[in-house]
């Protein structure tokens, strides 16, 4: 029986929508009935094409028991961090008082009132190496919210405040950098180069393309001395070549994907992002590398180009083999072999910022080349 995301928009939350937890979309709703109740939140954001999202969905998800005891002790939300990016900004920091394991699914606990209190990512669906169940983290939240509830409130509230403090700090205006500030940022930054493998520091590795571009803009801009400048270009160079050949880029269909779980790039996980490959392409059309720029045209216009216009968010990293769902499979197949099998699902949802992203290094791509 659907659930209350059935009427959803979002992909992501369509597929949630037959799972036996009673989801409700984000929004003042689900947090009345909170405190109606007198119950914790559970917000669970994820996306379309995250790995582990999928996978917590399967194990956990779809559980009905698990289903139950999350159903009886809290009010669950399902947020999709592209349809709600603020909502997930303000989570994440939340998050970060508690694990520097960040990422997705982003498990928060919170009160009726939406002040967090316990966070987390990806849980088992059993205790493994170290890591608790779900259903443990469900028992230990819901065992501190009645057994301590005076203290959880108030470290809440605490957090809560903490929070907008920083925020507030951070809206003031800073003065521009000076030649010495930038000259420490492209310092600071190759610092953490690795010098082995290339790219910046070590597991996961992700190609953080801002930061390719601000070494590049530094280098070529005339913001830093000669030497530093040379420097600096030629980091740009290494991490770009780096990238270039090895698993993080798929070299059928061009395109890069989300990010490597090793540190020599191998082992990548095979979701496609349009944000990522957008700002990659700038990369490489700067880099006047026009074969690599070409396989991310390639990718842009022929995955990811949606009929009715502009671009898909991205492209999952799982599809379906032998009746059963597996991550990675397609993507390790030539051509030929990728020709014989079902790509994986694109979802569709066509963000304007992300298109913005993309439109632009299409156009500076084709102004390059």
């Amino acid at each position: 029986m659907p659930n209350r995301l059935a009427d959803a928009v979002s992909p992501y939350l369509l597929s949630h929508a037959d799972n036996p937890v009673d989801w409700r979309p984000w929004g003042e709703e689900a947090f009345a009935e909170a405190r109606r109740r007198d119950v914790p939140v559970l917000v669970s954001v994820g996306y379309a094409t995250c790995h582990w999202c999928h996978v917590m969905a399967r194990e956990t998800f779809q559980d009905p028991a698990l289903a139950s005891r999350l159903n009886d002790g809290f009010v669950a939300i399902k947020v999709d961090r592209e349809e709600h990016p603020e909502v997930d900004a303000a989570l994440i920091t939340a998050a970060g008082a508690f694990t520097d394991q960040l990422g997705w699914p982003l498990n928060v606990f919170t009160t009726p009132e939406g002040r967090t209190f316990h966070a987390g990512t990806y849980s088992p669906p059993e205790p493994r190496a170290g890591h608790p169940s779900f259903r443990q983290v469900l028992d230990a939240v819901a065992d501190a919210w009645t057994a301590r509830r005076d203290q959880v409130e108030q470290g809440a509230g605490q957090l809560s405040a903490a929070i907008r403090e920083a925020s507030a700090r951070g809206s003031v205006a800073s003065p521009l950098p000076d030649a010495a500030a930038l000259d420490r940022v492209a310092a600071d930054l190759a610092g953490f180069e690795d010098p082995e493998h290339g790219g910046f520091g070590s597991a996961p590795k992700f190609p953080v393309a801002p930061v390719v571009l601000l070494l590049d803009t530094l280098a070529t801009s005339g913001a830093l001395a000669p030497e530093r400048a040379a420097a600096t270009g030629a980091l740009v160079r290494r991490t770009l070549d780096a990238m270039a050949g090895s698993d993080l880029r798929d070299p059928v269909e061009g395109g890069f994907f989300r990010y490597s779980t090793r540190r020599d790039w191998s082992e990548p996980h095979y979701e496609r992002m349009l944000y990522d490959n957008a700002l990659l392409l700038d990369a490489y059309a700067r880099a006047g590398d026009e074969e690599v720029a070409g396989g991310i045209v390639a990718f842009l216009t022929g995955t990811l180009r949606r009929a009715s216009g502009g671009f898909a968010s991205a492209q999952d990293s799982e599809s379906t083999v032998g009746g059963r769902r597996v991550e990675g499979v397609y993507y390790v197949l030539d051509a030929a072999g990728r020709a014989a099998e079902e790509p994986p699902a694109v979802d569709g949802k066509v963000l304007t910022g992300w298109n913005g992203l993309a439109i632009g290094a299409l156009a500076r791509a084709g102004r390059a080349f």
